[in-house]
Order: structure tokens, then sequence, then C-alpha cells
């Protein structure tokens, strides 16, 4: 099988670097561009160098069209609207663009699956294997028990993270609501202060902390009488959201334009 010819776009963030450095280790892979937006200092350097994985030969641009002309799949985890510009540019060349950008809204997915008509999009909150298995198990255990168990999602991120509840605390939360055969965002509670009164039954809440450099720790708890169950996942390395993303443009490659997510990516979809 040919590599697959891959653009990584936002090329100079943390993640970016991270991404073009798990690409380039990966054998079923090959950089094909690297883009930037204008006015970024990384344009004309190597992508390779500035990831710190040796000479790709590959320069940093911010001629996006270019880039994706050469590529047969796009790598994203940037910002809202970025990720809708080059959803848009991806339909047009018909490519598997992997989404993992946080803080999308709906009005934005719905723009993500319209553009799923031509491209093959997989978008999930979270790319790592860890945390989709969780998701899959929230689900389930969210069908499975009652009413009478309270489900709250705590998640913390580092101080420099700008959205919150984080992705894949929504991933999670849209896991349990599903579990639950209820709308999330009519029984979402991301704040308490003051007098709250007693807790709604059905309500799922969001509890978000920040600091320091953690990566990104996830737990779901479901709390009923007498009992607690908690489902944690731990993240130590952002290598595991690139190489979620890889194993998600590869198996894609494959699949008619469409709308896909980790769940299918795995095989977690019935779980």
């Amino acid at each position: 099988m040919a590599e697959m010819r891959l653009v990584v776009v936002g090329a100079a963030g943390r993640m970016g670097r991270m991404l073009i450095r798990a690409v380039i280790d990966d054998p079923g892979c090959r950089l094909v561009g690297a883009v930037e937006r204008s006015g970024s200092v990384a344009l004309g350097e190597d992508a390779g160098l500035i990831a710190g994985a040796g000479r790709a030969c590959v320069d940093v641009t911010d001629n996006a069209e270019a880039a994706f002309a050469e590529a047969d799949g796009v790598l994203d985890f940037t910002a809202p609207h970025a990720t809708l510009a080059f959803a848009e540019l991806a339909a047009r060349h018909g490519l598997v663009h992997v989404v993992g950008t946080t803080g999308l809204a709906a009005d934005d997915l719905a723009t993500l699956r319209q553009a799923a008509r031509a491209a093959r999009i997989v978008q999930s909150g979270n790319m790592s294997t860890g945390v989709n298995l969780l998701a899959g198990l929230v689900r389930k255990v969210a069908r499975t028990l009652g009413p009478d168990f309270d489900i709250e999602i705590l998640e913390m991120h580092h101080r420099m993270k700008v959205d919150a509840p984080s992705g894949t605390a929504l991933l999670l939360g849209e896991a349990a609501a599903e579990g639950r055969a209820i709308p999330l965002d009519d029984h979402s509670v991301r704040a308490r202060d003051g007098h709250t009164g007693a807790r709604r039954e059905g309500d799922i809440g969001f509890a978000t902390l920040r600091g320091g450099s953690v990566v990104g720790d996830h737990s779901v708890i479901f709390a009923g009488p007498g009992e607690r169950i908690a489902l944690s996942h731990h993240a130590e390395d952002r290598g595991i959201f690139a190489r979620g993303a890889i194993r998600a443009a590869l198996w894609a490659a494959g699949r008619p334009p469409g709308y896909y997510t980790m769940a299918d990516v795995l095989g977690l979809a019935d779980l």
C-alpha cells in the first residue's frame, strides 16, 4: 500500500509539531505539507526542523490550497474558524480531514457534516484510543444504570487551555446522554454557585479545573444510593492524540465521503 500523503495545519503550534513528528515516524504516511497562518514566523522553515524531527524537505507555507492539492489527507488541531475553512478546502479536493479541534459549536459541527458530503471527515473532541474507549464504557454504564445514579464529569487541563469544558469532557457528556437517551443540551449543568437548590434528576454536571502543565485528566462519576462508580482517563503524553489522528486518517482513506467519529475508527459504535 502506498504511503498516505498528509498535510498538517497549524504546523508551528504545540500539537502541530507533535503531529509532524508522528507523521514522519509512521511508515504508512508521508508529510507533504505544513500550513501556518499568514505572518507566522515559521513560514519558509523546514517543517521537520521546527518539529525537532530532522529535515523533512517540506517548508511551512500559508498556501493551504496548494498544499491540499498534493495530499490525501489533512490533520487539523487548530481553531474552529480555521477548521471550517480547511473543511471547505478538504471537500473541494475530496480529502480525508481529521479534526481534533476543540471548542466547536453546534453550527460548526453542522458545517462539517455538510462538508462531509464530499470529504471524509473524522471528528472527535479527543483522538486518543483510551478516551474513546472510556466514552464507550460511559455510554454503556449510563444505559445500564437507572436515573437514581447522578452523573458528574470532572476534567483538568493545563493553565493555557482556552475552552471549557474541554472537548473531551463534552465527548464524555454526549456519551452519557446517549446512554440515557436524553439531549445533553437540556440536561447539562456547567456551573454551580450560591444557593442552587437540590440537584435535578437526570442532570449531567461538569466541573472544570485549570492549572500547571496537566495534559488532560477526565473522570466520570456515577453516584447512586450508597455507592459510586468512577471511570477515569489520565493523559500523560500529547503523542497519544497525534497517533490517534494518524490511525483515523489511515482508516478513513478507504472509506466513502461521510462524517465519522473515533467510535467508528475503533469499532466502538455498538459498545
